[in-house]
């Protein structure tokens, strides 16, 4: 009687240890109370709206799984070496600039776009013959319904500070009035249209009067922009963002494509909702 009983206590006691921090299983795939947590407090969610998306995140991983679609180190690596060139660093200054501003490792990074190739392999085995191109009244109407999203500064004025000691330039940062021989300094008006997309990006949500983070500057060094004044928004009109607005549509497209075949896949799929975070 007593073996039975502590036998039966046993059990439990490791059932309990399996199931430990597990919030809900999908199709035998486990999501973590831990997981749930780090997506609301990254993604700003609430907990049912993190739920949903780490629950279609397994439900893709499956889908994936089933189709035998896989990504190769190659495939990663010429991703890393495309957003590097864009950026005019070689790829030990973008790991360096990515873990700066992210603070991803370099194996962390190459996760994450191997998870961004699987998906969109995934998706353009589901989607791609169900969306088809915007027509010109599509694109029209898109434009005037977010006409504010394609307007941006014409120009930034900057001071660029640049040096070969990573310090020279985070002193600099931290106090604009440290000088040191080490810093050099040059001044240039950056045409919105003439500069990467990430470096509009970092300029566009650096304050005026204020300093960008510390970046690699493509030559072994460091820098940094200090934005001193902002030209006035400009809007191109509809044909200098006709490629963007293409792109917008089909992604929204192809999202709701996808959005309704993951839901008719959840709504067969077995999913077992064991807690939630308090």
């Amino acid at each position: 009687m007593y073996k039975i009983l502590l036998t039966l206590l046993l059990a439990t006691f490791v059932n309990a240890e399996v199931y430990d921090g597990v919030a809900i299983v999908v199709k035998d795939r486990a999501i973590t109370l831990y997981e749930i947590k780090k997506e609301m407090e990254t993604s700003k969610i609430d907990v049912k709206k993190a739920s949903d998306i780490l629950i279609r995140k397994r439900l893709e991983e499956v889908e994936t799984q089933e189709r035998k679609i896989t990504v190769n180190s190659s495939e990663v690596y010429d991703d890393i070496k495309k957003m590097a060139a864009r950026n005019n660093l070689n790829i030990s200054e973008f790991y360096e600039a990515v873990r700066e501003s992210s603070g991803l490792s370099s194996t962390e990074l190459k996760e994450k776009i191997k998870d961004k190739l699987l998906s969109q392999k995934l998706y353009a085995a589901i989607a791609y013959s169900s969306v088809s191109q915007p027509s010109e009244g599509e694109i029209e109407e898109y434009y005037e319904m977010h006409n504010e999203n394609y307007k941006h500064p014409s120009a930034f004025n900057v001071i660029i500070y640049q040096s070969k000691e990573r310090s020279r330039i985070e002193e600099k940062v931290h106090n604009p009035m440290f000088y040191s021989p080490d810093i050099q300094t040059n001044e240039q008006v950056l045409p919105y249209d003439r500069i990467s997309p990430e470096l509009a990006s970092l300029l566009s949500r650096t304050a005026l009067n204020s300093f960008t983070e510390v970046i690699p500057d493509g030559k072994s060094g460091y820098m940094s922009f200090y934005i001193k004044e902002i030209e006035s928004a400009a809007e191109g009109g509809i044909e200098s963002v006709k490629n963007q607005i293409i792109n917008s549509i089909m992604a929204e497209k192809r999202e709701q494509v996808l959005g309704d075949y993951f839901a008719r896949l959840r709504h067969n799929a077995d999913i077992n909702v064991i807690r939630m975070p308090e």
